[in-house]
């Protein structure tokens, strides 16, 4: 299949190197300063098992109609507006769509423009942009997709994603397993952008039974909607956002301490928007977004 990765950051470019290591037909759609620099340099991923520079191909929105078969979506939520109004010239009939996004509005957007073509992906990896160098953490590499609607997955797609380095698996219950991560992405983002601390200043400062109403929060919100959160998924938000001495911040207070363009909106406002909607009270929820949206400083 002609794969095109939308978006060379640490998400698109660790995945796109390893199907790309696998043999797989990798294109990467970017803007003209990143392709730039990875026509001259290629891209160059460093995971805890190896590093290594590839030469690799690139398109810019610019460059014109080409469809392909299936299109990895991999960018962060601001700059999903953008990409919607660009990937349209890549998509034929039979292409495939998988968004690798937080959140859930833009499984929304692309299967209301896109009806039929768009399946739920959900990948879990530890990884950043450092300068133009894609950094792997920790070994975790894995990548679940499954149909929404009822359609299946189609086997080319699972063929073409099933590569060694990468835990991949379909699963029935794709759905299911985007609100497990975002109730726990969106408590996270509770906790540490109103409370401005990693979890064990929090927790030091008798900050559990907050941060233990931030999770049931989150998980009261993906109930209403029709998502319970399942027990495994319960038990490792408690476990991670109640590890005495822990340093973890959340990737979206990360990014508003560094002054970065961030999914707030995306991640906590539309779940407080669907909140309302479902007439589910989130306190502490509507103080984050308001403090986000004030400009407090974290």
């Amino acid at each position: 299949m002609r794969i095109l990765v939308v978006g060379a950051g640490a998400t698109g470019g660790a995945f796109g190197t390893l199907l790309q290591e696998a043999g797989r037909d990798v294109t990467y759609l970017v803007r003209p300063r990143r392709q730039e620099v990875l026509l001259r340099d290629g891209l160059r991923f460093v995971s805890p098992t190896a590093d290594r520079t590839h030469p690799v191909k690139t398109i810019t929105a610019p460059d014109g109609p080409e469809a392909f078969d299936l299109i990895l979506v991999t960018v962060k939520a601001s700059a999903l507006d953008g990409v919607l109004g660009e990937i349209g010239a890549f998509v034929g009939p039979g292409t495939t769509i998988i968004p690798i996004l937080n959140g859930m509005a833009h499984v929304d957007r692309l299967e209301q423009q896109y009806p039929g073509q768009v399946l739920g992906g959900l990948a879990r990896i530890v990884a950043t942009l450092d300068g133009d160098v894609v950094r792997q953490q920790v070994p975790l590499t894995s990548f679940m997709v499954g149909g929404l609607n009822g359609n299946p997955v189609p086997s080319d797609v699972s063929t073409a994603l099933d590569v060694p380095a990468v835990d991949f698996s379909v699963v029935d219950d794709i759905l299911g397993a985007l609100w497990d991560k975002w109730a726990f992405i969106a408590a996270a983002g509770i906790v540490n952008c109103l409370f401005r601390a990693p979890v064990g200043r929090i927790l030091d400062a008798g900050g559990e039974p907050r941060i233990l109403e931030a999770i049931s929060e989150t998980e009261t919100v993906a109930a209403a909607a029709g998502h319970p959160v399942s027990d495994a998924a319960h038990a490792q938000a408690v476990g991670i956002l109640t590890q005495p001495g822990s340093a973890f911040t959340s990737s979206l207070y990360r990014d508003l301490t560094a002054g970065l363009s961030s999914e707030a909106e995306h991640i906590l406002g539309d779940l407080a928007g669907r909140a309302r909607s479902l007439n589910v009270p989130t306190p502490l929820l509507d103080l984050t977004l308001i403090q986000i949206r004030a400009g407090l400083p974290l």
